[in-house]
């Protein structure tokens, strides 16, 4: 009989330990993050990349609008409103960008939906208010990186309420997303000195780049409106050719996301060359690597390399 209940005292005495020792460890160690997968839909190339950047590995962004996309005419799909509905959070642009989209995320969002407009947080002495958009301003933001800031923490703050385990994660990355921003600026401000500031005219398809003319020292012209739903009629045309050959400007743009053939009626009007094609409202095809004249390299399927692609473009053209 002793010699049972020491067999059995001995058989479960390593057992109770390691139940000691593991409640013990327990007890000690930090709590684990959430792992929660935050289903983000983003309209936008840009929200979307941004919403990216700011949910890190607690999420995944779907971007319902790709690559050549122009969200002032962009119509959602059936495909896009079983994406919004399934998401846990709604992020767009605002200010009128995606016009034809609106009331579909106002109903949404009266449905309980968390839906937010990244440019919420930008302050409205910072926002441009061009006369022939009156009443309404100019949602172009993203072209100064120091205004698309302040959307980051719009996209904190939202991810921050659907998700309130991983705040903390949220809030680390968005301050480092603003620190790249601030340093992309930087870069651009420095980039831009080589042309002379009398040559830094901007002209281009539509009114898209008035917040980088203001960042960046260009007067910018865009041949049709600040929205591409209007057209250019010719007599736009002819005074641009003109205003192009008197002030010498040695070449103009088009942009990925509106058709070319304005810009080249003035171009052959006018005699000045197409300096190449710049990203306005969508950012360019996710992994094509480019190359800047310092031989850094960037993927224009990001915002930062979208960003300098447009830089490199406009400068290298008209320096």
């Amino acid at each position: 009989m002793k010699n049972v209940l020491k067999q059995s005292t001995m058989l479960t005495w390593p057992v109770f330990v390691f139940a000691c020792l593991t409640l013990f460890l327990g007890c000690g160690s930090e709590p684990q993050p959430s792992r929660k997968t935050l289903k983000v839909a983003a309209t936008t190339t840009m929200v979307a990349d941004l919403a990216a950047a700011v949910v890190g590995e607690n999420g995944e962004v779907h971007g319902l609008m790709g690559p050549g996309v122009d969200p002032h005419l962009y119509k959602a799909t059936a495909g896009d409103v079983n994406t919004l509905q399934s998401a846990d959070l709604i992020l767009y642009n605002g200010l009128h960008l995606e016009g034809r989209m609106a009331d579909l995320l106002v109903r949404l969002g009266r449905r309980g939906k968390l839906v937010y407009a990244v440019t919420e947080g930008v302050p409205e002495s910072e926002l441009l208010e061009p006369e022939e958009f009156a009443g309404h301003y100019d949602p172009h933001v993203w072209f100064d990186p120091n205004l698309w800031s302040y959307c980051v923490d719009t996209v904190v703050e939202a991810m921050s309420e659907a998700d309130p385990a991983n705040a903390e994660a949220y809030e680390q990355r968005g301050l480092k997303v603003k620190s790249e921003y601030e340093a992309l600026r930087e870069w651009g401000e420095a980039y831009v000195n080589q042309i002379p500031e009398d040559k830094r005219i901007l002209v281009t398809s539509h009114d898209a780049y008035n917040y980088f003319g203001q960042a960046f020292g260009f007067q910018v012209v865009g041949v049709q409106g600040i929205s591409t739903m209007s057209e250019a009629g010719l007599a736009d045309i002819v005074k641009i050719s003109e205003f192009i050959k008197e002030k010498e400007i040695k070449a103009i743009f088009v942009e990925s996301s509106v058709s070319p053939a304005t810009i080249q009626r003035i171009s052959k009007d006018s005699g000045t060359r197409i300096g190449g094609e710049l990203f306005s409202d969508a950012m360019g095809l996710k992994g094509h690597l480019e190359s800047a004249p310092d031989g850094s390299s960037f993927d224009v399927g990001t915002y930062k390399g979208m960003f300098k692609h447009n830089l490199v473009t406009i400068v290298e053209a008209l320096k």
